[in-house]
């Protein structure tokens, strides 16, 4: 067959399940799993008729998903539901996973398993793409091993085991035990003091917390999802005004700087939305690369950038990282590879 486009891959029974999901939030979970496919009446958009057949669906495959939720008022598992049910409303017999469990639970993962395998009972055919061993030998039956684009083998997974899968992934034999090194913490690099910050609502997310991170070690944060962590990590770079309380930097008080201050300072940040927080989509590879520091030498000038010298720079790091991408150019805007000064398109200092 030659599939041209999704409509073709729908019309063949072939649907997707996209890691980032492909939902419009103020759309309702009905509205959203219809969208392109409406049931009509006498001309008309059958609203009624289509909340009957999400429901239906969802009894049918245990997704248990409110038709008439929102999906901006519903958990991230609750709408890969949606995305599942997107799937099957289109008469799906093959069902693409793309790394499902990214951004899940691990409540979330085993529920998610249980629906994969009952979609089997139904007759239906899975592909799911992931790199983490233990959902492979907890969900599939074949597995298929792709290293930087070429195919290394198919095995059986009852025949198999995460030590051979694991040599098939990287090429080589690999020591997947970990030995741990005794913690030997150095001196307080960050030092949080009665810090107080307000979510959205102006109320207490953060209420008089002191925390310490010292060097040679890692912190974890841990806690049911609203309950914080979010507007701590914001205030920490400059991303939300610290209400009280004192954030110092090894040793420098950096409570309510700009961002760009915070990060001169030695301090980054990875987002838990890449795609909404840590990149700019439009943006060439290249571009995203240098964000936070276009603005110094040799990268611009007198406020004009230097388009060599921010490539020579993404080709360095592109190599260094071993980021796979076509090259550094990558989504690059038609203006750029003009030479047009993009001063104006990248973020304001």
């Amino acid at each position: 067959m030659k599939i041209y486009d999704p409509n073709d891959a729908n019309h063949l029974g072939i649907g997707m399940v996209h890691q980032h999901f492909m939902l419009i939030e103020k759309f309702t979970v009905a509205e959203n799993i219809i969208l392109g496919s409406e049931p009509a009446r006498h001309g008309r958009l059958d609203m009624t008729r289509a909340v009957q057949i999400v429901k239906e669906l969802s009894d049918q495959y245990g997704l248990n998903v409110d038709p008439l939720s929102k999906i901006e008022n519903i958990t991230i598992g609750m709408q890969q539901r949606v995305e599942i049910l997107k799937t099957l409303y289109r008469g799906a017999d093959i069902l693409i996973f793309d790394e499902p469990t990214a951004v899940l639970t691990p409540a979330e993962i085993h529920e998610l398993i249980k629906i994969m395998k009952r979609l089997v009972q139904e007759g239906k055919s899975i592909i799911l793409i992931t790199h983490k061993l233990k959902e492979i030998f907890e969900a599939c039956d074949r597995c298929t091993v792709i290293r930087r684009g070429k195919v290394i083998d198919t095995v059986d997974i009852s025949e198999t085991n995460p030590s051979a899968l694991t040599d098939m992934m990287v090429g080589r034999k690999v020591n997947i035990l970990v030995n741990d090194l005794p913690y030997e913490p150095k001196e307080t690099v960050l030092d949080i003091k009665q810090l107080m910050v307000l979510d959205a609502r102006k109320v207490p997310a953060v209420n008089h917390l002191d925390l310490r991170v010292h060097g040679g070690e890692i912190l974890g944060i841990a806690g049911v999802d609203g309950n914080g962590q979010t507007e701590l990590i914001e205030a920490i770079v400059g991303l939300r005004r610290v209400k009280q309380g004192r954030i110092l930097l090894n040793g420098e008080d950096i409570t309510n700087r700009k961002t760009r201050k915070i990060t001169e300072a030695g301090l980054g940040y990875i987002p838990e939305d890449r795609q909404k927080h840590g990149l700019i989509l439009d943006f060439s590879v290249a571009e995203n690369l240098v964000l936070q520091t276009y603005y110094r030498q040799p990268y611009s000038r007198a406020g004009i950038l230097s388009n060599k010298k921010i490539a020579k720079k993404a080709k360095e790091l592109i190599a260094e990282f071993d980021v796979r991408t076509p090259d550094e150019k990558t989504h690059l805007p038609v203006h750029f590879r003009e030479g047009i000064s993009r001063k104006s398109l990248l973020p304001a200092k």
